[in-house]
């Protein structure tokens, strides 16, 4: 069995470390509890050194697409009258991914030796998320699986989808900018020392911006690892400083503020957060569980803030148009509104859901015309560009050739 090495605190708030001997992390959990205290984090000796590399490089989770099919199949054997067990062993078939193979089949396992869905799915957060096994365990308490793998199915794919659509709208302007950079390298590096040669054996005089342009040329062949090694250095600075919470923090401030991406984001964050809210509240979860576990779902600093400050004000009896309404400023106009005509006609789940619709076709439309309204701001860019460079070039060579004249 793994030596774990594990972080705890006490009742009274101390911080214990120690190595437990046991089979997994859980085991773990259950033995601090029986000795009063609350397991914070496990690792395994053999983690340690490969921390370094983990803080930079993403960790590899199951793809989207293949999250939706297997839970789309899942609602479907459930309907269809399977047992759990049968259905985790015919998943497991489905999939040619060997980390998702072994994980089905090591939840049919402790399925098969007793546990209940919702504590087997535990066993792999990368996997099956907070919200996930939230809901899974409400449908067990209540009988209504087949209903809440619907309602997940339903969730993922339009997540999905959203998603597609925003990081679509980034994919036309990556293209450009890639393309004008790399044009620009060739010209200075391989076309403009050529052309030096030749104007400086006519002693030509050069513009002051042909001069400039040509010995950057120069530099960047002399310095060529320095041009190849920095944007790999800014990459993984830039990773870095997005895995700290002040930098996540600057990021999101950035992102909230900027002009045209500024709508998209709050939209973007609200439609997730609203139908996470939405599924969650509709499965029976309680509305403090609920708002805990959507403020992990969406990404931008704010809105998290705000739901985890809701969370606290309504669990001290306010409610939840109430608690938000303080952030009013970062939520779509008419949000919170809607959110209390839920609240006073006891159908804030439905209100919900048709507000997450709406938003997510308001980000699939402000995604279009972002990128509609990006192309030909990054023509003109490229133009201005490729003109900077022809005219550094074109210029001195009339002024060489009618020297010669």
């Amino acid at each position: 069995m793994p030596n774990y090495f594990y972080t705890a605190k006490s009742v009274d708030g101390q911080t214990k470390t120690g190595n437990i001997i046991a089979e997994d992390s859980h085991k773990v959990a259950q033995i601090l509890k029986e000795e009063g205290l609350i397991l914070v984090k496990t690792v395994l000796p053999d983690e340690n050194g490969k921390n370094f590399l983990k803080f930079f490089l993403p960790k590899a989770k199951i793809s989207a697409p293949e999250k939706i099919f297997m839970v789309r199949n899942l609602w479907i054997m459930t309907a269809t009258g399977l047992s759990t067990i049968k259905i985790f062993d015919v998943l497991s078939t489905q999939t040619k991914k060997k980390k998702l193979k072994s994980s089905l089949l090591d939840i049919k396992e402790k399925i098969n030796k007793g546990q209940t869905l919702s504590e087997a799915l535990t066993s792999y957060p990368n996997i099956f998320s907070e919200l996930f096994v939230s809901m899974v365990k409400i449908g067990e308490e209540s009988g209504t699986l087949e209903e809440v793998f619907k309602t997940l199915a339903l969730q993922m794919e339009k997540e999905h989808e959203l998603k597609s659509k925003i990081q679509g709208a980034m994919i036309y302007p990556s293209i450009i900018l890639l393309t004008m950079l790399g044009v620009g390298i060739i010209i200075m590096t391989v076309v403009l020392p050529r052309l030096d040669t030749f104007f400086s054996s006519l002693s030509a005089d050069l513009p002051l911006y042909t001069k400039f342009i040509i010995g950057l040329g120069k530099f960047s062949q002399k310095n060529w690892m320095l041009f190849v090694i920095s944007p790999v250095v800014l990459v993984f600075a830039f990773m870095a400083m997005i895995k700290t919470k002040k930098g996540k923090r600057v990021l999101d401030t950035i992102l909230i503020k900027m002009p045209f991406f500024s709508l998209l984001v709050k939209e973007s964050n609200c439609a997730f957060l609203i139908r996470a809210l939405s599924s969650l509240i509709a499965s029976g979860v309680p509305i403090v569980k609920s708002l805990e576990i959507s403020s992990k779902i969406v990404g931008n600093f704010y809105f998290r803030q705000a739901v985890d400050t809701a969370a606290e004000k309504v669990k001290k009896g306010e409610n939840l148009s109430g608690a938000l309404r303080e952030y009013q400023n970062i939520f779509p106009f008419g949000t919170i509104e809607m959110i209390e005509v839920g609240e006073e006609t006891g159908k804030t789940s439905v209100i919900l859901k048709k507000l997450a619709e709406f938003y997510e076709q308001e980000v699939s439309d402000a995604a279009e015309k972002l990128s509609a309204a990006i192309e030909p701001i990054m023509i003109v860019i490229l133009g201005v560009a490729v003109g900077i460079f022809a005219f550094s070039i074109i210029e001195p060579m009339y002024s060489v050739l009618g020297t010669i004249g």
